[in-house]
This record gives structure tokens, sequence and C-alpha cells, in this order.
């Protein structure tokens, strides 16, 4: 199968599981509700769930087993996005074309929104170790709670990172501050869902770390590739404005390279992710033509 007919086929089998989390019945939250599902299902590439399961199915058939940390994952994702366009942090408009979360809806429902999603992404994974101690063997179970206390200290790095691009905004920093923003910022979360579909898989010790050689890599490719969108995408594509990082004196990779520069920093990561699993051959063809994909797009 071709990679964009599987791609589009990890999407709907995605787009499909979040639809069984919405709240869609009367209360008095309704409108949290509403803006939780705006953003959650706004539209997104949903490359991180994508990510559990394509490196699940290296090792194992049946991705059911990780679908739950698949949901969650892209929860703690659209969170970290309403509170990224929020005004006291990036203040931005619009994402994938439509109205952020606090345009459309107003800053505080917004605000709660993201928490939102932040505390349903922890109901979905305990609810899945919960109901696996009476039907799961104690094996997976171990390995459903390692998976678990990765996923916390992902988000903790996550966080860390976006504070840090917040409170550096219009200051120069290192090349060594630069990566370490982004490590966590963005690669932290791509990282983690790499190791968690091989963790719950039942991967070994060097397949975990070679994975995440791998997955490194792309989260460092996937920054400078939205670095590049940022100053010369398309926003009628991106969805986003044109040299909004530019005007607000954020260090970028475009900033501390410059264009071309970041372009051939792109490259190269790309060429080296590919490398780290050439060793499981036809398994991680997804995978690789990931990592082009990430190089390739324009959104």
């Amino acid at each position: 199968m071709e990679f964009k007919e599987n791609l589009k086929r990890y999407q709907t089998i995605i787009n499909e599981e979040l639809e069984k989390y919405l709240i869609k019945q009367e209360c008095h939250e309704k409108i949290l509700n509403e803006a939780m599902e705006y953003s959650l299902m706004a539209g997104g590439k949903r490359l991180r769930p994508i990510l559990v399961l394509a490196t699940y199915e290296i090792f194992k058939d049946n991705f059911e087993e990780c679908m739950p940390f698949a949901v969650a994952i892209e929860m703690i994702h659209n969170f970290s996005l309403i509170h990224d366009d929020l005004p006291e942090i990036d203040n931005d408009d619009f994402r994938h074309g439509k109205p952020t979360n606090h345009k459309k809806f107003n800053h505080a429902t917004a605000l709660l929104a993201g928490d939102g999603l932040f505390n349903k992404a922890y109901i979905v994974i305990s609810n899945e170790i919960k109901n696996s101690i009476n039907n799961q063997n104690i094996d997976i179970i171990k390995n459903k709670v390692k998976a678990f206390n990765e996923f916390t200290k992902a988000v903790d790095r996550m966080i860390a990172g976006e504070y840090l691009d917040t409170e550096l905004e219009g200051k120069q920093i290192s090349k060594e501050l630069l990566e370490y923003i982004h490590i966590n910022k963005t690669g932290a979360l791509l990282k983690l869902c790499v190791r968690m579909g091989a963790i719950i898989a039942g991967a070994t010790e060097r397949d975990i770390d070679i994975l995440t050689d791998y997955a490194e890599k792309i989260g460092l490719a996937f920054q400078i590739k939205d670095d590049i969108l940022s100053e010369e995408g398309d926003p009628n594509i991106t969805g986003k404005p044109v040299g909004n990082d530019r005007e607000m004196g954020k260090c970028t990779y475009v900033s501390y390279y410059g264009l071309n520069g970041a372009k051939q920093e792109l490259e190269k990561i790309i060429e080296q992710s590919i490398k780290e699993i050439e060793i499981y051959g036809d398994k991680a063809e997804f995978l690789k033509q990931l990592a082009i994909y990430i190089k390739n797009r324009n959104k």
C-alpha cells in the first residue's frame, strides 16, 4: 500500500477512535465540551498517535492494545496547541485555517478546554490500566504501567520546553539551548510515541533504544520544518500567518542557520533517522516514509 494511502488509513482509524471520547449530551458544561471537541477534531495530521500504532506494528499485528495510549497522546498534543495559541504565549488567531480556540470561544473557555483535554488523557490511560488488571497477564500490565510513566515524564518535558520557548522570546541564545528547547517542546512527545508503541508491544531494550534514536531525529526535523514553514509557508495551506516567529523575535533554526542552512540541516537529520531503522527492513517502511513526509510537508 502506498504511503499516503496508509497514512490516510491510520488517520481514519484515529479519528474514529477519538469520536468515541467526545461528550455530546446536554449538560451545564456543554460549551466547554464543544470547545474541547473543536480543537481535538480540527483536522490535524495525527502524526503522534500514528507513530504509536506504526511502531507497535513493527513487533505485533493488532494495535488495539496500544490504542488508548495513542488517543491520550493526541489529547495532550491538542491541549498544548490550545495553550500555545493563547495571547500570553504565541497569540495566534488561526490554526488549521480556522479561528483558534480562544477566538472561537473565549480566553477562559479555551484555557479550561486545554486543561480538560490534559486531564482526559490521564483518565483514558488510567482506565486502560485499571481494566487490564483483571483481563491481562502481568507482563502486559507492567508494560502499560511503564508506558504511562514515560507518558508523565514526556508531558513534563514538553511543558518545560514551552516555558523556555516563551521565556527566551526575543533573546539571543546558543545553538545548544535552541536544541534543548525543541528536544523538549516538540521532540519529547514524538519520542514518547515511539517508545510507548515499542514498550507496549514488548520490544527489547535494544529495540527501544534504536527507535528512540530515530524518534529524537524526526522530532528535531519536525521543529526545523515548522520553523521553515513559518518563514516561507503558504498561509492558505498552513492556516497560520508567515513570518510570525520572526516578528515576535523568536530564536528558531531559520534565525540561527538561515533559511538555506536550516533546509540543509533538515535534509541531514532525515537521512540519519532513516538509517537508524534500516535494521527492521520492510517492517519499518512506513516509519521511513513518515520521516520523508515530515521533511516534505507543506503544513
